[in-house]
């Protein structure tokens, strides 16, 4: 494959036809910057054989070089920075999402029982109960605690303020990813990101049975059996089994083993609710007759008992793009959509409408897991030139993981320092992307780097070493550089 280099001046004409406007103008690169990246992929196309889509612009969004710019190619999670942008248009910087109890009734002031009705209304906030900084269930419980109630009765009824209170998969992800700890179920029920973990430690005498030792949410040990035996030892064969929302930790443990963690997706998010919110409730000191159902209700607006919110949407972007959250991102989404039924529509029309570019960019789910997302390198470049002069694109950037944070963590050596790149990550089975930005002295470049084949590996490795080798110098790329040099060029 011969790179696509910008001495295609004479070209010129077929290029501005094949990518957005705000690629159109081909600039001349540096004859030291063309010969860098010429050598750069004459080694990756070696290491890592298979399609290459690749499109390096100044901040301005103009072409300075590339392979096959205009071809769609699968991006997997760098659509996330396709999500963020959408969602942060629609809602804002400071917006956030709140989870709150509702009721119909008043307090008995002898008993401290609730009389009346009450229902929790879950929204989808993807930090809900989240260890970091997430909202707390417990947070509820202490607010109901000090309106002096000390009794609820009733079943868990679920409401929403959009849509269900329930979750599922997005209709395109594939099967074979459904239900694997970066696939969990995904809606408005969603609570710890429907995900558990739990950890087992050996018993102190060998034959005895093993001891749960940690359990994520709070409440979710109410799952759990552990029927695993404790023998002597190091070595362990344990099994978590999932027996449809309830857990059996079976098998053996060595008595010198240490502690061992499961993590899972739930695949029962009304059942990891329901005893996380028993746990919270009892912490506080408050008694839940409960009925041995769950149910849900028509979305109504009674008095407000309590409420909690998450952080600003700036924090939770930046942390969903950080640990590249599948379920985040599709919540992200889905929270800027407001209830709309095709929200990865509404997500392609809007990239569509950023850069202009219509046949770049076919997007059916709003976290890149889908394998059949489409969009092309130079599509990417022409949003990240452009987006930061959009309403919602203040400082965009920033929301991006660092090199040596997150997924980015691989990205921490050969770089003067952490900031001098600002970028996305995206992996599947036959898919390394990564799409960002980079600061250097001479100015701010935009990379987009889509590779789909057999070779991941090789091909991630390639992509690290020319963020390397253009960043080798760089600088730090301030929150407001490219909103200030768009904003000034006269031909925009």
């Amino acid at each position: 494959m011969k790179p696509l280099l910008l001495s295609l001046a004479a070209t010129s004409a077929l290029v501005a036809a094949a990518v957005p406007a705000a690629a159109q103008r081909a600039k001349t690169p540096e004859p030291a910057l063309q010969e860098q990246l010429d050598d750069w992929f004459r080694t990756a196309a070696r290491r890592a054989p298979g399609e290459w889509g690749i499109a390096v612009a100044d901040h301005q969004g103009r072409l300075l070089w590339a392979v096959e710019p205009t071809k769609p190619m699968i991006p997997a999670s760098t659509v996330k920075l396709l999500t963020t942008g959408y969602a942060r248009s629609v809602l804002g910087a400071d917006a956030r999402r709140s989870t709150r109890v509702l009721g119909d009734g008043r307090v008995d002031p002898e008993t401290g029982a609730w009389l009346g009705t009450w229902a929790l209304e879950i929204n989808g906030d993807p930090t809900l109960e989240r260890a970091e900084d997430g909202p707390r269930l417990s947070d509820l419980a202490e607010q109901l605690r000090d309106r002096g109630i000390a009794q609820l009765t009733g079943p868990l009824t679920l409401v929403s303020a959009s849509g269900e209170a329930d979750a599922g998969w997005p209709d395109r992800w594939e099967r074979r990813h459904r239900g694997r700890i970066f696939a969990p179920l995904i809606g408005n029920l969603t609570v710890n990101s429907n995900l558990i973990t739990v950890s087992v430690a050996p018993a102190a005498k060998v034959g005895a049975r093993a001891v749960l030792v940690g359990a994520a949410p709070e409440g979710v040990d109410q799952l759990v059996t552990v029927t695993a035996k404790t023998v002597a030892g190091r070595r362990n064969r344990l099994r978590l089994i999932d027996q449809g929302g309830r857990y059996v930790i079976s098998g053996t443990i060595g008595s010198r083993a240490g502690t061992r963690s499961f993590a899972r997706a739930s695949s029962d998010p009304k059942a990891l609710l329901q005893v996380a919110w028993a746990a919270a409730l009892a912490k506080v000191g408050i008694e839940w007759v409960q009925s041995p159902a769950i149910s849900t209700a028509e979305h109504r607006a009674p008095v407000v008992l309590a409420e909690v919110r998450s952080p600003i949407f700036d924090s939770v972007a930046a942390e969903i793009n950080r640990r590249s959250s599948n379920v985040g991102a599709e919540l992200l989404l889905r929270w800027a959509a407001a209830g709309d039924s095709a929200p990865a529509e509404r997500l392609t029309a809007h990239v569509r409408q950023i850069t202009g570019d219509y046949d770049g960019v076919s997007l059916v789910d709003g976290s890149g897991l889908s394998s059949e997302n489409r969009v092309a390198p130079i599509t990417f470049v022409s949003y990240m030139a452009r987006f930061p002069l959009a309403p919602g694109g203040r400082n965009f950037p920033v929301l991006l993981p660092p090199n040596g944070a997150g997924t980015l963590s691989r990205l921490g050596s050969s770089l003067p320092e952490r900031g001098v790149v600002r970028a996305k990550t995206g992996t599947l089975g036959n898919v390394a992307s990564l799409v960002g930005y980079l600061g250097r002295q001479d100015g701010v470049l935009l990379v987009s780097v889509i590779y789909n084949g057999s070779r991941v590996w090789d091909a991630r490795q390639a992509e690290y070493d020319l963020f390397r080798r253009l960043g080798a110098e760089g600088v730090v790329i301030p929150g407001d550089s490219l909103e200030q040099s768009l904003g000034s060029d006269p031909e925009r």
